[in-house]
């Protein structure tokens, strides 16, 4: 096991959104419904993507993904979070921190690159419709999906690693709702200065650097769309890259946000909204931005329904 603990802290209690208990029951209703919005939504364009053949595009292919790492990203925090809620124990033992802390990186570290993935393949789709099925395949898709995966994996593994190896002594009180970094590296009782290296560095690459690569492939996405001559061509054009300028802008704002600045500049309590805005809300926002207002997810959805209730029925018979 690479992980060694030299801390004196064997448990973290995590003080979660607030410490005045009066709001802790409203707290807990707003997460319960978002949550179970978040999971039946996502959960419901990822098993589309994979089994009705109306979906068997690029596009959704990338949907679907999207979809199943925000369901992990969600399961990864709100779950221990609203269970603290009912138990009253905000108590968490430090590897079940150390566990939630990569299972929530690594599907953050991968979504930042599969929106930049997922601007390309719009570019691809606008500005060379005639060899997009050529350039952007299933084998493509696959093949682009275990990379950023990789990467997403090392990247989560190297922050959990550094976060870990540091001594926590005294104080472990987590002033925030999950076990998330840089509210550990307040913790810490060692210099977290080669911590605070790899954060910005990993935000560099996996927040600032995407997110350039994303607007340059909308500056010709826009590009190429004001050479469309018909008003309607126009329309349609923008409004498949609206629903993803919509969440990169705030993925990337609040991710970029939360981690490029230095640790003396923190601000705990602010940076708890910040995180449930990418951590929770966003994933939650996803399956409605993107799929449940796309005519052809409803149809998807429809046929599936359909061919549920007819199964039913003829097994009944």
């Amino acid at each position: 096991m690479f992980l060694y603990n030299v801390s004196l802290v064997s448990e973290f209690i995590i003080l979660g959104l607030t410490t005045r208990p009066e709001l802790e029951k409203i707290i807990f209703i707003a997460f319960l419904i978002i949550y179970t919005v978040a999971l039946i939504g996502n959960l419901i364009i990822f098993l589309l993507s994979i089994f009705d053949s109306g979906l068997n595009t690029p596009m959704y292919f990338f949907l679907g993904f999207l979809s199943f790492l925000d369901i992990c990203c969600t399961s990864a925090t709100v779950p221990k979070m609203l269970t603290a809620y009912v138990t009253k124990s905000k108590v968490i033992s430090y590897y079940g921190c150390v566990a939630q802390l990569f299972f929530f990186t690594w599907p953050m570290g991968v979504e930042l690159l599969l929106l930049t993935v997922m601007a390309y393949d719009r570019y691809i789709a606008i500005g060379n419709p005639l060899r997009y099925a050529t350039i952007i395949n299933r084998k493509v898709c696959i093949h682009v999906a275990i990379i950023i995966t990789i990467i997403g994996s090392l990247n989560s593994l190297a922050h959990t690693y550094c976060t870990f190896r540091l001594p926590y002594c005294d104080d472990n009180k987590i002033n925030h709702f999950f076990c998330e970094i840089m509210p550990l590296l307040k913790l810490a009782c060692a210099d977290t200065y080669i911590n605070e290296i790899v954060v910005f560095t990993a935000d560099f690459i996996l927040g600032i650097c995407c997110f350039c690569l994303t607007c340059i492939s909308y500056v010709f996405i826009i590009s190429t769309i004001l050479k469309i001559r018909s008003a309607e061509g126009k329309r349609k054009a923008f409004s498949t890259c609206a629903s993803h300028i919509t969440i990169v802008s705030m993925y990337y704002g609040a991710v970029i946000f939360t981690y490029i600045r230095p640790r003396s500049s923190l601000s705990l309590e602010k940076d708890k909204i910040v995180s449930a805005l990418y951590a929770v809300i966003t994933p939650t926002l996803n399956p409605i931005i993107y799929s449940l207002r796309n005519k052809e997810v409803k149809e998807a959805f429809k046929r599936t329904v359909k061919g549920l209730l007819q199964h039913k029925l003829k097994s009944m018979t």
